[in-house]
């Protein structure tokens, strides 16, 4: 008997949730919860008539530890699995130390007020899972998480070690939006608007957001403009693969996003600072959230394919240099028919269902704070191949340079 909490209840909690489900073999207990238990109730009433399998369901303030700590003690929840907003990451993690319930999450934790992402806040808490015999699992999505499960398994079953690596995103999907984000927009500007940094010699090199990009010809897509920009992988796949000169991400957008993005933070729509409006503060950021199209509303009138992946290059088993391409592709119209979800979401929720599956299944146990690709990337990677998003690995005839 296996029981798992999940915490969050926008997209990516839709489509996780589902898989969970569909795999009840191994997610026996499911309960979700969430700050407006409508939503849950939604999510619960979908798994029900598209898996036939009931989920429970609870209303929670995921910034209450006391309050999280007394519904995974009520659940019986040994995982923890963190589907809500970054900002309530080290909270959730607080509250699995309390209640000695594992945790699992999909992106790095980020403060309300400063739109700064680093792991430093969720690592500082290696000592404290380890003494507790608990595991935290940073990144099971899939920009961070099967990026960095590409990278180990190309070093367990390719190359002795990685000297350069380029993680690619690109969205070709396409709705009826003016403007709508691929993920909670909230979040998404504030990623995309950042400032771009990448590792290059031993150091962080320094970019204006959005000005530096390249056309790629992405498999199953074709051409599209990519940007350079900063995401958490780069971080930690410096620190735990010391050897890696060049670590760099790229994301692909069309122009009208790069236009709304910039009008939108030129105007001041995307300040993450208090403002007073007709006598009442208000975050404009999160006010602009609310115009903006859910992105899980949007599964079934998007269209088109996803194409994530990595382009390595280091040492080769075998000898010599070696470099190699790989990646998924992931069609938003199969999403929706089988989850009722389009792929941004999808692609993030059944990393996030294998990465938990791994600590049920007792594969990642041992006690502590981990990023994904410390972790042994097999039984993952099989998994991706049945779950929906298989696979595909090619060398290339040298370093790709962009």
């Amino acid at each position: 008997m296996s029981k798992t909490l999940v915490v969050g209840a926008g997209g990516v909690s839709h489509a996780a949730v589902h898989k969970m489900a569909m795999n009840s073999d191994i997610f026996t207990d499911i309960t979700l919860a969430s700050r407006t238990k409508a939503k849950c109730d939604a999510i619960a009433k979908s798994v029900k008539e598209r898996v036939g399998v009931e989920i429970k369901t609870a209303q929670l303030d995921a910034m209450d530890v006391a309050a999280t700590v007394a519904l995974i003690k009520e659940t019986g929840a040994e995982l923890l699995v963190n589907l809500a907003l970054p900002y309530q990451d080290l909270k959730l993690m607080d509250a699995c130390l309390e209640a000695g319930c594992h945790y699992l999450d999909t992106a790095n934790y980020e403060p309300e007020d400063e739109a700064k992402f680093e792991y430093k806040w969720q690592w500082a808490y290696q000592d404290k899972f380890k003494e507790a015999g608990l595991v935290a699992i940073l990144g099971s999505g899939f920009d961070p998480g099967v990026t960095s499960v590409f990278a180990t398994w190309l070093k367990k079953h390719k190359l002795k070690s990685i000297r350069q690596i380029d993680v690619l995103d690109a969205n070709g999907g396409s709705n009826d939006q003016a403007f709508a984000t691929n993920f909670n927009p909230e979040i998404n500007l504030r990623e995309v608007l950042q400032e771009a940094k990448h590792w290059e010699g031993g150091e962080w090199k320094f970019t204006p957001a959005m000005t530096h990009k390249v056309e790629f010809d992405f498999p199953g897509i074709g051409p599209k403009n990519m940007y350079l920009m900063y995401h958490e992988e780069l971080e930690s796949l410096s620190k735990h693969f010391p050897e890696i000169e060049r670590a760099r991400f790229w994301m692909t957008f069309g122009d009208a996003y790069i236009m709304h993005a910039k009008v939108l933070e030129n105007v001041g729509m995307t300040r993450i600072d208090p403002v007073m409006h007709n006598g009442v503060e208000i975050i404009p950021i999160q006010f602009l959230k609310t115009l903006l199209p859910d992105p899980g509303d949007l599964g079934e009138q998007t269209k088109g394919k996803a194409c994530i992946g990595d382009i390595a290059t280091g040492e080769s088993l075998e000898g010599g240099e070696k470099t190699y391409y790989i990646y998924n592709i992931c069609d938003h119209e199969e999403c929706y028919r089988e989850v009722g979800s389009q792929a941004v979401s999808y692609t993030t929720g059944v990393p996030a269902m294998i990465g938990a599956a791994q600590v049920l299944k007792g594969n990642w146990v041992e006690p502590g704070v981990w990023n994904m690709e410390q972790l042994d990337p097999d039984d993952f990677m099989d998994m991706l191949n049945t779950q929906g998003l298989p696979w595909q690995v090619h060398e290339l005839g040298g370093p790709v340079e962009f």
